[in-house]
């Protein structure tokens, strides 16, 4: 029997995901609820196997490996395990320069 972990969103990452959907919902809001729910099932599905995402490869080219990753295009969900529980704590649109957002929120933080 495989161990269920809890999800929990950080509320930046809960800001990204507001901010794209209502950006994509100025065009078409059934498109933008199409990708929350994309979005959403992809993160709960991390409760049973957060392990699938890969390390974030800007980080790991830092010396950092606790953050990992799951991309569901053209965005990249950003996590943390942590024990028994995942936190969410970026989605991040791909197309920027994902590794100075990154590093911003990661590492300027200390």
């Amino acid at each position: 029997m495989s161990s269920k972990y809890k999800v929990i969103w950080a509320s930046v990452a809960e800001k990204d995901l507001k901010n794209i959907i209502e950006y994509i919902a100025e065009e078409s809001p059934q498109n933008a609820l199409k990708i929350l729910t994309k979005i959403r099932q992809n993160a709960s599905g991390l409760y049973t196997l957060p392990e699938r995402g890969r390390i974030v490869s800007e980080l790991k080219d830092q010396g950092i490996l606790l953050y990992r990753e799951l991309i569901i295009a053209p965005w990249r969900l950003i996590y943390r395990i942590s024990g028994q529980e995942i936190f969410v704590l970026s989605v991040i649109d791909s197309r920027r320069n994902v590794e100075d957002v990154l590093l911003k929120r990661f590492i300027d933080k200390e």
